[in-house]
């Protein structure tokens, strides 16, 4: 039986993630937007907040263990203060949890310290192709054995900070079935193409990555020769992509219901007016039902236990409810949603794109 009791532990970094998700992601998230970059003091800052080394073991230079729930928890809260740069500084995530739950002793000792340093360590992943009908487990971008080495060929899509990563987890069919390979970059025949131009999160930097017969040692293929749980690895994204669209509905939530108790029209605020009332007591449901689903599905992976339905039930729900809930502030906001002036009509860009991005954020 799971407890929505938090540990001091996860009490304490919740309350320290939302302070820095109030005080510096919502300082500069409309900055970011409309420029389209995250300043780096915004980013070294949360770095500093030790998310990601939190959940590697100290033989690896961590000072934790990996918790999806934990994850959870404060994936909310960072989606809460701006998704874009929390998207930003998880990338290394994408490489971290996947060595935690599937690499072998070799590529934990090799890898891992390397995301403990007090520098942000870039890194990201690639899973996503440019296609109709993109299916993860059905993958065009191909591993192919050729002696000592793997030879990936292959086009991916919004690669989160590909122009500057040092280590890439490329995800490829091999002989049909999803495996990833890490890729120290550069390498010959990774090619880094333009930046993507999106509907939403702006501030993220993703990029078109072409492989070219990429050769990789043999030793790089994550797991070694027992290869990953691809399975295992999308329901801890799906976890967390799903907490990080809680929050940012979260955030378009109480933005709305405060505007609507301010707001006022025929002499009272227009919270008191039914269908507006109503429209917020469905906005709040649906977001404590995702927040409740979300947990479950990262209670059971952190209990060892086959989370695939509940994470997919959780994120096909969190997509959703997050395109559903910020599209409905803009409405309760009228015409002054449709404009810059207020954060709702970017916060209804960013929940349109949680249902394409699949694969962005990892806990």
């Amino acid at each position: 039986m799971y407890s929505f009791d938090l540990t001091d532990e996860q009490r304490m970094l919740t309350e320290t993630v939302q302070r820095f998700a109030s005080r510096n992601m919502r300082a500069v998230y409309r900055e970011a937007d409309d420029n389209g970059a995250i300043p780096d003091d915004v980013i070294t800052t949360g770095w500093d907040l030790g998310l990601i080394p939190s959940a590697i073991p100290e033989q690896y230079g961590g000072f934790g263990a990996l918790s999806a729930v934990t994850g959870a928890l404060f994936a909310e809260e960072l989606g809460w203060g701006d998704t874009a740069t929390s998207l930003h500084l998880l990338a290394p995530s994408l490489v971290t949890t996947p060595l935690l739950l599937c690499g072998s002793d070799e590529q934990k000792a090799a890898y891992l310290p390397r995301f403990c340093d007090a520098a942000y360590y870039p890194a990201t992943a690639a899973l996503i192709e440019p296609r109709i009908q993109f299916d993860p487990n059905d993958l065009k971008t191909t591993a192919i054995r050729d002696g000592d080495a793997y030879v990936l060929n292959g086009v991916k899509a919004f690669v989160p900070l590909a122009d500057r990563a040092d280590l890439l987890l490329v995800y490829a069919a091999e002989e049909g079935k999803t495996q990833a390979f890490l890729v120290d970059a550069p390498t010959p025949g990774l090619i880094i193409g333009a930046r993507e131009k999106a509907m939403g999160f702006s501030a993220l930097a993703m990029y078109r990555v072409t492989l070219k017969d990429v050769r990789v040692p043999v030793g790089n293929r994550l797991g070694g020769e027992k290869g990953c749980k691809f399975g295992n690895l999308l329901n801890h994204t799906n976890v967390a992509m799903s907490a990080l669209a809680v929050g940012q509905a979260r955030a378009a939530f109480e933005y709305a219901r405060e505007y609507a108790k301010e707001r006022e029209a025929f002499g009272e605020p227009i919270a008191s007016r039914q269908a507006i009332a109503f429209m917020l007591a469905n906005m709040a449901i649906e977001i404590d039902a995702t927040r409740l689903m979300t947990w479950e599905a990262a209670w059971k992976l952190d209990q060892g236990q086959d989370a695939t339905r509940e994470a997919a039930l959780a994120r096909m729900q969190a997509d959703q409810m997050v395109l559903n809930v910020t599209d409905g502030a803009v409405q309760v906001l009228g015409g002054h949603g449709y404009v810059k002036e207020h954060p709702v009509e970017m916060w209804l860009r960013n929940g349109r794109g949680f249902g394409t991005l699949t694969g962005l954020a990892m806990v």
